[in-house]
């Protein structure tokens, strides 16, 4: 089982900056994929940011340009720098890990999820 623990959200004006933390631990053969996804009240949870371990990175076309993900394989710590932030961009945060558990010829991944932060952009 993976564990994952966000930190870093919580009340910022429009046009100001977050930082997103997310760090994995407990029993991990080899994460492959970090991402953060959010959910506002009364929409479908959407997928924010993404990255391999490898570091090639996906954004939302919303969030092009003004978010930032990073990984750091050490720590097994996926960040998410949030910049010019907009009211729109209020919901929960969630954390989410593909774990990959190689038998043999076979890969067998398992996702895990964080508990969420949640961030509200507000004047």
């Amino acid at each position: 089982q993976v564990q994952l623990v966000e930190s870093g959200g919580g009340l910022v004006q429009p046009g100001g900056s977050l930082r997103l933390s997310c760090a994995a631990s407990g029993s991990i053969f080899s994460i492959d994929v970090m991402a953060w996804y959010r959910q506002a009240p009364g929409k479908q949870r959407e997928l924010v940011a993404g990255i391999s371990s490898n570091g090639v990175t996906n954004y939302a076309d919303s969030v092009k340009g003004r978010f930032t993900i990073s990984l750091d394989n050490l720590k097994k710590t996926v960040y998410l720098q949030m910049n010019s932030l907009k009211a729109e961009d209020t919901a929960v945060y969630y954390c989410k890990a593909r774990d990959v558990e190689i038998i043999g010829l076979d890969n067998r991944r398992y996702e895990f999820w964080g508990q969420g932060t949640q961030v509200t952009v507000s004047s």
